[in-house]
This record gives C-alpha cells, structure tokens and sequence, in this order.
C-alpha cells in the first residue's frame, strides 16, 4: 500500500508567520528558499505535499510529538518520495509546474484558513494574477484575482482536497 522512498523519515513541524496552526510534515527536500514536505494534517495522517516558503517559518522544530509520527510512519512500512518531475524554483515556476503536472495549483498567503486555486493569468512585476477555480469547480476567467507573490506561504497540491478541487474543475470542461 505504501511503496514510495526516501531514506529516513524525518518529521518536523513549522511556525508559519500570521498562521495560528503548527503544520507538520516529512521533510523531502530543500533548498534556499523553500521546504517540500510531505504534509500531516492531524496525528498520524498523511495528506498531499506543501512547499512552505523559508521566509515566512518563524519556527521549525522536531521534538517529542515529531518523533513520535517518525516511530507509527515507520511502524507502518511508509516510505516516500519527491513527486515525479519536481524541482525547486521561485514561486511562478513553483506554480506553473503545478499547473502543469495538474492542470491547476493551489496556494496559502496570510490566511492560513483560505487556500487559493486558479490558473496562472499573469504575472505583473510582483504581483501574481489567477484566474480562481471556486469549489464546485468553475473557473472565474473575467476577475483577476492579484496576489503579491512576496505573501505566498505555502504552495498545495496532492491532497484529497486537492484531487476533489481538481476532477471538479475536469469535469467542469468537459
């Protein structure tokens, strides 16, 4: 059942700036800029990958409880990987790999609670522009939603929300 790699779980968990909620995840990778993890939403469970932008971790840690999550994924066999055809780049690259790979993509800014679907429309020196997929699917092409690409926290994509966000918006083109 699970049958990705990597060669040591290591879990941490992130501060994130104006976000209320400690995220937890298996450290993939990193680089200057950014930390893919594998994401933990609650306890135990595993669902989909952030890649959290550096500059806005205020915190990172693994201790007792991160331990603890490292000891039940190895308990449970699970090994995992980088997605196929990732690699690291600024934010606009970020999210048009993910378009590509998915059709969509998805973000955090300061809001943790709000997450933000669209297509890429533009870019404007530092301002990102999307056409937003709503949930239930539709794409708003006619409003363009701005976004400085300097609050991007978090980059979303592999999760169950994520995949239900993405066959709705599929199967809103047909």
């Amino acid at each position: 059942m699970f049958n990705l790699i990597v060669m040591q779980i290591k879990v941490e968990s992130f501060k994130i700036k104006d976000w209320d909620e400690v995220q937890t995840g298996i450290v993939l990778a990193e680089n200057e800029q950014w930390i893919l993890v594998k994401y933990i939403p609650v306890d135990y469970a595993i669902d989909g990958y952030n890649i959290f932008n550096k500059k806005h971790i205020l915190k990172r840690h693994s201790g007792k409880d991160e331990k603890q999550i490292e000891r039940v994924t190895k308990l449970k066999g699970i090994t995992i990987e980088k997605p196929d055809g990732f690699d690291f780049a600024d934010t606009p690259g970020l999210l048009q790999w993910s378009e590509e790979q998915f059709g969509l993509f998805a973000f955090q800014t300061e809001d943790e609670y709000a997450a933000f679907y669209g297509k890429l429309n533009r870019i404007e020196k530092n301002i990102l522009v999307i056409d937003s997929i709503f949930a239930d699917g539709k794409v708003e092409p006619n409003y363009d939603y701005e976004f400085d690409l300097d609050e991007v926290r978090a980059i979303t994509f592999g999760s169950d929300y994520f995949e239900s966000m993405r066959l709705l918006w599929l199967d809103e083109n047909k």
